[in-house]
């Protein structure tokens, strides 16, 4: 913006260089058509004598122009890699959860995909300051399902398979059970499995800041917090939870700049769900999301 007001102004000055000099040579002219006419070899003189100072005018007028021209074609180009506005495409996965600060729910698994855009506010050789903002059409949640295989022997023999609705926590294993009570015996073993669930989702954070740290260096650190809700189609991370949550992320990482407007940026945050207790049950989750991100814009 800096270099278009300066190549404005340069040629404003230009214009009105050029506007001085051609109405000199008009003057001139004019001075020539009321000179009185002597003879013919005399007034050819001074013609040629008063229209003489225009040709170096010229010459000047064509020397400042070109100055002028290269030293705004060379100006230097901004040292920052940084762009005022930019888009981003993403995905985010975590692989498990657990009781890193205020969540409970364990097990849980996280896949979102969405798109990203960021205006920059404020930058100096330091920081570069941007307000950031996802939309990911699709958020994904697991959640682990407890199937067990119930074999009774006594009193009866009977097989039982049951698969119980997301719970806050699951452990494999297996066991057998024998009491005897009244003379009966009861006998059986047990076999618990985790299988998943998935849930499907949309989510928003319309809430969030990014910090580029040294921008004039194509590797530069960042640090990213964002605020915002997930909506699923059915409650998380238990059946007693609900289908709309606050969500909210802080990490780091770092942004690699291939070129001014391109640039690749991988992170780590911390990433907690919650209903904020507005359902019967908040166990909430806490995730450890690593989200790589294609950066474009001007």
């Amino acid at each position: 913006m800096q270099y278009t007001l300066e190549w404005e102004c340069v040629k404003v000055r230009v214009y009105a260089l050029a506007s001085i000099l051609v109405l000199h040579e008009h003057v001139l002219r004019e001075d020539v058509a009321f000179e009185p006419q002597g003879k013919n070899q005399n007034a050819g003189r001074i013609r040629l004598r008063r229209q003489i100072p225009c040709i170096p005018s010229l010459l000047l007028l064509v020397l400042i122009t070109r100055a002028l021209t290269v030293s705004a074609q060379t100006q230097p180009a901004s040292p920052y890699y940084s762009r005022l506005n930019s888009f981003g495409f993403f995905a985010a996965y975590a692989n498990d959860s657990s009781r890193l600060l205020v969540g409970s729910a364990e097990n849980r698994k996280l896949l979102n995909v969405g798109a990203s855009y960021s205006r920059r506010l404020a930058q100096d050789h330091l920081v570069n300051w941007q307000y950031h903002v996802e939309v990911m059409p699709v958020a994904l949640e697991s959640d682990p399902l407890v199937h067990e295989v119930l074999v009774y022997t006594s009193p009866i023999s009977q097989t039982f398979i049951t698969n119980t609705a997301p719970v806050t926590h699951c452990n494999s294993g297996s066991g057998s059970y024998n009491k005897t009570s009244g003379g009966v015996t009861t006998s059986y073993t047990y076999t618990d499995t985790c299988t998943r669930q998935w849930t499907i989702g949309e989510a928003m954070s319309p809430v969030g800041f990014a910090w580029n740290f040294l921008p004039r260096r194509k590797l530069q650190p960042i640090a990213i917090a964002h605020g915002g809700y997930m909506y699923s189609t059915r409650p998380i991370p238990v059946a007693e939870g609900g289908s709309f949550n606050f969500t909210f992320d802080f990490g780091f990482g770092f942004e690699f700049y291939r070129t001014k407007t391109q640039s690749i940026r991988a992170e780590y945050r911390y990433h907690h769900i919650s209903n904020s207790q507005t359902a019967s049950q908040n166990p909430g989750i806490d995730a450890g999301l690593y989200q790589v991100t294609y950066v474009f814009g001007r």
